[in-house]
């Protein structure tokens, strides 16, 4: 986890070349800024360590740790040689001060794909897996798809990415999710 961090905030403050801002779409104007999404914003650190934790073996453990640590580096990779950045959005952050700290310690950069949205979307379907293969009630699956849906959502409430990022970062997500679940069939 730290030398993700470290490559992560390494590539940010040393792009390879000037980052191309991200065009805004009529979805970026309709999901407004939300202060309050900040708490589902977090949430997505509690969220991605939930397949980990039901994880029923040892070798689905290290199959997903192996193919969640490929999704990181294909998106530090992006990061690397194609940069990108979020527009420069005209706010008072440090009227948000949770927000602020983020935009802060984030700053603009390493936007598309949305590499938040990726870990989501992955963790989503892998816990869509590890769910069905126990049996549990549906509905933990509907809250399941519930939170990743709004983990989505507020990384554009928050104006931590806009559309173009999110929809990238599912198509990430998606890939990976269906490549690493096609190699590991039994998570129960």
């Amino acid at each position: 986890m730290f030398l993700f961090f470290w490559s992560y905030f390494w590539i940010l403050k040393n792009p390879r070349t000037d980052a191309v801002v991200m065009p805004e779409i009529w979805l970026d104007r309709w999901i407004e800024f939300t202060p309050t999404a900040f708490p589902v914003y977090l949430s997505l650190w509690l969220y991605v360590f939930l397949p980990p934790a039901v994880l029923g073996n040892l070798r689905a453990l290290v199959w997903f740790g192996v193919w969640v640590g490929a999704m990181c580096l294909f998106c530090l990779a992006l990061f690397w040689w194609f940069p990108t950045q979020t527009p420069v959005f005209d706010m008072d952050w440090s009227l948000y001060p949770g927000v602020s700290f983020v935009k802060d310690m984030d700053a603009p950069g390493n936007a598309c794909p949305s590499l938040h949205v990726a870990s989501a979307v992955f963790s989503f379907c892998w816990l869509q897996r590890i769910l069905r293969q126990l049996r549990t009630p549906a509905v933990l699956q509907w809250i399941s798809a519930v939170q990743c849906v709004a983990i989505i959502w507020s990384t554009m409430a928050t104006l931590q990415h806009v559309a173009l990022d999110v929809f990238a970062g599912i198509a990430v997500g998606l890939v990976f999710a269906a490549a690493s679940l096609a190699h590991v069939k039994n998570t129960a």
